[in-house]
């Protein structure tokens, strides 16, 4: 287990990447949220990895992205804050309604964070409907689903 590795995880709306941002801007070790960008690359490029598209697609290009930027911050010294993990991405294709391929499974698995998960609850009034937002559609639902075994969750006040 990576005891310095940190999730923070909750639906879109929640403040997660506000967070991020400002730990960041603080000093700490920061991993953004790959499905923005995937959204934005996908849209650029007229790609069909968008969830809206091919969510299959879409979670085979974050769990890419999210296994690189796992393996990544292997090298850094200290805390390392990631805006949603590996696991979530389990929680994304279960709130599609897909089955989870067993790599994906796999990779959930191996991907070890510290055994404290941040969850920063759905929040309407700040909740702001971008295209990440929009294209993820999972609102506050997607926590409940967010890992693939119980865990310690501490709500981000």
């Amino acid at each position: 287990m990576s005891d310095h590795f940190f999730v923070v995880t909750g639906g879109p709306g929640a403040g997660k990447t506000s967070l991020i941002t400002e730990l960041a801007r603080r000093g700490f070790h920061t991993i953004p949220e790959s499905g923005r960008t995937i959204i934005r690359e996908e849209m650029q490029s007229g790609g069909d990895a968008l969830p809206w598209v091919d969510p299959m697609a879409y979670a085979e290009r974050m769990l890419e992205q999210d296994m690189h930027s796992f393996s990544a911050a292997q090298a850094l010294s200290g805390p390392v804050i990631f805006d949603r993990g590996i696991a979530d991405i389990v929680g994304y294709l279960t709130f599609c309604g897909l089955a989870v391929p067993s790599h994906v499974a796999a990779a959930a698995k191996a991907a070890r964070y510290n055994h404290r998960i941040f969850l920063a609850p759905y929040w309407d009034e700040i909740f702001t409907q971008d295209t990440g937002h929009r294209a993820q559609g999972t609102g506050h639902r997607t926590p409940n689903a967010s890992r693939p075994a119980p865990r310690p969750r501490r709500p981000v006040p």
